[in-house]
């Protein structure tokens, strides 16, 4: 009698354990499908906000500035924005932005600057990124309130220039006008400059300094040939993005300025809460859609910019 052979262990069904999880032929149905939906499902957040508070304004206000009073298309609000008011108050606002950006992005730049030339461990260095991650954030009505508490009518300094110099309140009228916001906006465009410029300036490597020297440049020729040009796309950018910022702000100007709409966010403000001049709520839409227009174009110079900036910063 014969020994009878061992039974041999049952091996894997094929298909089944052999396959590979996004395998066509994985026994557990959708598990590919909802491996490749688990990272756009993290982002269903961020969409319904973008959504929400992005496009659904957008696509409002387009609609609204070509609407007439009656709900019909019209375009007679979009053709009123080339009328003296808006014009002298798109003017405004274009010379408080680049001006406002300008010196910020000069001042901001070269105290970035200085930041970068402290030690990584510094104190000094961890307290001024930390004030001026506060100060960029710094604005609306207690920026506008702290500027009139020092320079207005009856103000700190105010008082004390009167009592040293005999310089009345009739001198700070400026302060309440286009070179009043100026001023003020540039307290917190040096701190936002510093933000956004900072990394560009610490991905600016000290070999290529080194390189420069081995080769016998000075340093005035590695920052006019080498750091210059590779800091340029970035400083512009940064540039680029304080304009946008200053372009869109409007707590602090309506704040500190009590009459009249020197700008354009302002001037909205008027058209839609105006008790003499009613049913302007459409000409607030078309100059809502002026203000995307500029700022789209701003942006999109800034991303083409930050696109160059990346190619030297990895």
């Amino acid at each position: 009698m014969t020994a009878s052979a061992p039974l041999a262990a049952p091996g894997p069904t094929p298909g089944a354990a052999d396959s590979p999880p996004d395998s066509p032929l994985d026994p557990r149905p959708g598990s590919g499908r909802l491996r490749r939906l688990g990272p756009a499902v993290g982002l269903l957040p961020f969409l319904v906000y973008v959504t929400i508070f992005l496009i659904i304004p957008t696509v409002t206000v387009a609609v609204g500035a070509f609407q007439s009073e009656d709900g019909g298309f019209s375009t007679e609000k979009v053709a009123a924005l080339f009328d003296e008011t808006p014009m002298r108050a798109l003017r405004e606002s274009l010379i408080l932005s680049a001006t406002s950006a300008a010196i910020g992005a000069v001042l901001g730049a070269l105290l970035a600057y200085l930041i970068v030339t402290a030690p990584a461990t510094s104190v000094l260095r961890r307290v001024v990124t930390s004030v001026c991650g506060v100060l960029a954030q710094f604005g609306g009505v207690t920026l506008a309130f702290a500027w009139m508490a020092t320079l207005g009518f009856g103000g700190l300094l105010t008082g004390l220039l009167a009592d040293v110099f005999g310089v009345g309140d009739t001198g700070t009228g400026w302060l309440y006008d286009l070179p009043g916001l100026i001023l003020v906006y540039t307290y917190f465009q040096i701190p936002l400059m510093v933000i956004v410029f900072l990394p560009a300036l610490e991905g600016v490597r000290p070999q290529w300094r080194e390189a420069a020297v081995n080769l016998g440049a000075t340093t005035r020729q590695y920052w006019t040939k080498v750091a210059f040009p590779l800091l340029r796309p970035a400083f512009l950018g940064s540039a680029l993005l304080l304009f946008a910022n200053a372009f869109a702000a409007y707590a602090t100007a309506a704040a500190l300025v009590s009459q009249g709409s020197p700008i354009t966010p302002l001037l909205i403000r008027a058209a839609l809460t105006s008790e003499i001049v009613l049913g302007q709520a459409n000409f607030a839409y078309a100059l809502a859609l002026e203000m995307v227009v500029v700022v789209a174009v701003v942006m999109g110079l800034y991303a083409w910019l930050l696109r160059r900036t990346s190619r030297w910063l990895q």
